[in-house]
């Protein structure tokens, strides 16, 4: 184990029973034990680890995580690796990780795009833990590369795509950051092909079985054009009227975990409290913060809005369910083994069991499974 707890090195499945915690079982916490084997929850006696003073919750689900087109002078394993260490360490075991596709260049280039994918491919048969999925954010205005984003969704089988356009946020970005005026203008003629090129785009995801969406709607007008088109997902909606449009058809409502929180010390967004509070948020994401997830399911249930099981879902069984993922998102029998260990105490996850295999342990939760008195067996793959 490294000196932060993240496992570097591929461990088997354990073979243990968890007790003395507080497990999240059918929509309520209970004093239980969680047996794990051969990577799914089950049954039966097997060593113990005593968890007293834990809480025992489904693994984190976050569909629209960290940006991997942030820091595009860093080589595509490196950017992998690291944030598989920061989502492990914060209860995450299921992740879409973000990935431009846009013609603004960079990291989010389609070349330096394909580039991530086939990294991704490799990292994740061959060191992942934590079940890495990336999520592309396709710019609206990549009429040119249609064909070229189809087939690498097709090859890589990625299967989450949101729309974003990123033409509009120009205005507000560095100038490093912008294309050339030449660029500018070619993007600003293709818009008048956007909105065949995205519906052409939505019939060749459907064709391959992709959910997608769109990120950032400005208003409910843009949430129905999306929706119309079949981009359900409504994800970090800005206004109020773009996730009630989203409601009023049954689009799922992704909100970010840092709004509910706040970011920069500058106070929760009433926006995202009031749409939780109303019953009109699905599941809440990290926007690139994956120690968020957790944060805001506790601030919810301090703030008398949600009670933990029902915080809780919106970070795990809603979004796994959003996703078709039956195998995880809560404990049950035959379930795969995905858990968060939660100190009760501090909220800090200190825990983080993917598919039976140990991804993170810190703290006293560490020194409960070294110390454990039980032999913890281990079962090869």
């Amino acid at each position: 184990m490294s000196p932060a707890g993240f496992q570097s090195a591929a461990p088997k499945s354990v073979r243990l029973r968890l007790t003395g915690g507080r497990v999240l079982r059918e929509g309520r916490l209970r004093q239980r034990s969680v047996a794990i084997a051969d990577g799914r929850i089950s049954r039966g006696p097997l060593p113990e680890v005593d968890m007293s003073g834990y809480y025992i919750l489904p693994g984190i689900v976050d569909l629209y995580g960290t940006g991997l087109d942030q820091a595009p002078d860093a080589d595509p394993v490196a950017r992998l690796a690291a944030a598989e260490r920061e989502t492990a360490a914060h209860g995450i075991t299921t992740a879409w990780l973000a990935q431009g596709w846009s013609r603004e260049g960079g990291a989010a280039d389609p070349g330096t795009a394909l580039a991530m994918l086939e990294a991704h491919g490799d990292y994740a048969a061959a060191r992942a833990l934590v079940d890495l999925r990336l999520a592309l954010i396709c710019d609206t205005h990549t009429v040119a590369s249609r064909d070229a984003l189809l087939a690498a969704v097709r090859r890589f089988r990625v299967d989450l795509v949101l729309f974003a356009d990123r033409l509009s946020q120009l205005g507000t970005r560095r100038p490093a950051h912008r294309p050339s005026n030449a660029g500018l203008c070619q993007v600003a003629n293709a818009a008048r092909d956007v909105p065949r090129h995205l519906c052409r785009l939505a019939e060749g995801f459907d064709t391959l079985g992709v959910t997608y969406g769109s990120l950032g709607d400005r208003d409910g007008e843009t949430r129905e054009t999306f929706s119309m088109i079949g981009a359900k997902l409504c994800t970090r909606p800005e206004r109020r009227s773009a996730a009630a449009l989203a409601r009023a058809v049954g689009d799922p409502v992704l909100v970010s975990s840092t709004a509910i929180l706040g970011a920069g010390g500058a106070g929760a967004d009433r926006t995202a409290l009031d749409l939780v509070r109303h019953g009109m948020v699905n599941a809440l994401v990290s926007d690139t913060s994956p120690g968020g997830l957790a944060r805001a399911a506790f601030a919810l249930t301090r703030a008398d809005i949600l009670p933990l099981p029902e915080a809780w879902s919106l970070i795990s069984a809603a979004p796994a369910s959003i996703l078709r993922l039956p195998d995880r998102g809560v404990i049950d029998y035959g379930r795969r083994a995905d858990l968060a260990l939660v100190n009760a105490d501090t909220r800090e996850v200190e825990g983080t069991i993917v598919a039976g295999r140990v991804a993170y342990l810190s703290g006293a939760a560490a020194e409960r499974f070294i110390l454990s008195r039980a032999e913890v067996a281990l079962a090869a793959e």
